[in-house]
């Protein structure tokens, strides 16, 4: 393959150019908060979950709460009813008024029993709470670092996509005074060769490689024309030449 010196060159600003691009794309891809938004991505459903069993189980104890101050107040109502009774004077027979005074002490004793039972779900309740609350301070301060790194994230993003695309504008122009037959060639050499399918030869060392030419290839190599297309025996990618290349 045969191409003009000077398009060959302009092959080093066209690969300059989609290095760039390459890199460009390889940081969008990989932005430095992805690691770290994933991390919390993942804590944040964990915390969820457990906020969602914590929220059940403040449920439960405050359902149980309810429940233990009607069975201390229906018990204190009856009481009440009794003791009612008794300072009326509606209880006239010594034996029943005897019942109901032992009645009253074992009701006592059942609000007693009935209030420390409530005494220790009103506890279980306020700890319950308190671990929500936490979870939910937890989730917040999540919430809050990864709408920071998104936005973060989606900034870079916007800058790199504004970088890629003045690249892509800068490469056209290139492109285009290349003749079809070296592009293609290039373009090909590239998907097989890390990205990079032209590579300057400087100081007898191919620049996509890092190979140094031995002497036969570089005697070679200067005795083609300057309008031949010459390849790295090593790599295969294009090697242009110019006043470093040491021949």
């Amino acid at each position: 393959m045969k191409a003009e010196p000077s398009a060959q060159l302009r092959l080093l600003e066209l690969q300059e150019v989609d290095s760039l691009v390459d890199q460009l794309r390889h940081q969008r891809a990989n932005p430095p908060q992805a690691e770290e938004i994933a991390t919390l991505t993942a804590r944040r459903t964990e915390t969820q979950g457990w906020i969602r069993d914590q929220q059940i189980a403040v449920d439960d104890l405050t359902t149980a709460q309810e429940q233990a101050d009607r069975d201390v107040e229906q018990v204190k109502a009856r009481r009440k009813r009794d003791q009612d009774r008794i300072d009326a004077g509606l209880v006239g027979n010594p034996k029943d008024l005897e019942r109901m005074q032992h009645e009253l002490e074992s009701l006592e004793r059942r609000i007693t029993t009935l209030e420390d039972e409530e005494l220790e779900v009103m506890e279980r309740l306020e700890e319950a709470q308190t671990g929500l609350n936490r979870l939910r301070s937890d989730l917040d301060e999540l919430e809050q670092r990864l709408t920071a790194l998104v936005t973060e994230r989606e900034q870079e993003t916007g800058a790199l996509d504004e970088r890629i695309a003045e690249a892509a504008e800068r490469r056209s122009p290139i492109a285009e005074v290349i003749p079809a037959d070296l592009l293609a060639l290039y373009e090909k050499l590239r998907g097989t060769r890390n990205g990079v399918g032209a590579a300057l030869l400087r100081a007898r060392r191919c620049g996509g490689c890092m190979l140094t030419l031995d002497a036969a290839e570089i005697a070679a190599i200067r005795g083609r024309a300057a309008d031949d297309v010459v390849r790295c025996e090593e790599c295969s990618r294009i090697l242009v030449r110019n006043e470093e290349s040491g021949l």
